[in-house]
């Protein structure tokens, strides 16, 4: 099988194919820091979090979060994570998943406690609830040049984002432009050649990412950066407790995060042909 186009175009090279403020901050960082790792900060206390951020920061080109699991938030956690963003160089993605009407997401991105579209760079959003959902999160997020993924696949045993519903849901992105939305959580490369245009570029962004086990006891399923980055043709490699978990303290945590960059950018520069 003959690789997909995009993924023989180095990152830095694909910013021109980009108007969306972030889609070009995730580009310039991965080709300045020679990363393409995201880790996935999925502990219960906001205090931990950024313990883990800063041991991993120097590593990644994204933290992800998921904001409502933490017991001690407050905006605090959001305004030391803003300024580690900028000391360490990389960008905040809150993994919320909305999946509701427009005007309800419009809310719950914009308001109550967490208050997402004014700290995180990132967000993401099942296609359930059909094209209203883009237009309510646009709404709040285009204006401060945010940046909108779709779920087109999850890594999950059993996931039902397969086939026609992950088709439907690109076509979605498609018909809603690139302004706002920049890509996809998905296993594969699901903007299939024959579907797009010239300078049509979406950036993939594959969580379930192992260098050693392959699963967990509650469905999920892992896979090696090599696995995602050069056969799947990802961009992005998302792991969690790959890294964070690790026994050893402070060291152990920033040796395994840069494991795992080393990792993902040698399977990125073997995609592109490089020796």
């Amino acid at each position: 099988m003959s690789p997909h186009p995009t993924t023989l175009i180095p990152y830095a090279e694909r910013i021109k194919f980009h108007t969306n403020p972030t889609a070009i901050k995730i580009l310039e960082i991965m080709d300045r820091k020679k990363t393409n790792l995201a880790v996935s900060v999925d502990v219960t206390s906001a205090k931990e979090a950024l313990e883990v951020v800063r041991r991993v920061g120097a590593s990644v080109c994204m933290v992800k979060t998921h904001c409502d699991i933490f017991e001690d938030f407050t905006p605090a956690f959001t305004e030391e994570l803003l300024r580690l963003s900028k000391e360490l160089d990389f960008v905040i993605f809150e993994d919320r998943k909305f999946a509701d009407i427009g005007n309800t997401v419009s809310l719950q991105y914009s308001s109550g406690i967490h208050k997402i579209s004014t700290w995180s760079d990132l967000t993401n959003a099942h296609s359930v609830p059909g094209p209203g959902i883009i237009a309510g999160l646009s709404k709040v997020g285009l204006p401060l040049g945010r940046g909108l993924l779709l779920l087109g696949e999850m890594s999950s045993a059993g996931s039902l984002a397969v086939g026609g519903y992950t088709e439907q849901t690109f076509k979605m992105a498609q018909d809603a432009g690139r302004e706002f939305v920049i890509g996809f959580i998905a296993q594969n490369r699901i903007d299939k050649p024959e579907k797009i245009g010239e300078g049509e570029d979406y950036l993939i962004m594959s969580p379930g990412v192992g260098l050693s086990a392959k699963g967990d006891s509650l469905g999920q399923q892992y896979r090696t950066p090599r696995e995602c980055v050069v056969e799947s043709g990802a961009d992005v490699i998302i792991v969690g407790r790959g890294i964070y978990g690790v026994e050893g303290g402070e060291e152990a945590v920033k040796s395994e995060a840069e494991r795992y960059r080393e990792a993902g950018w040698k399977a990125y520069e073997e995609r592109l042909g490089r020796k």
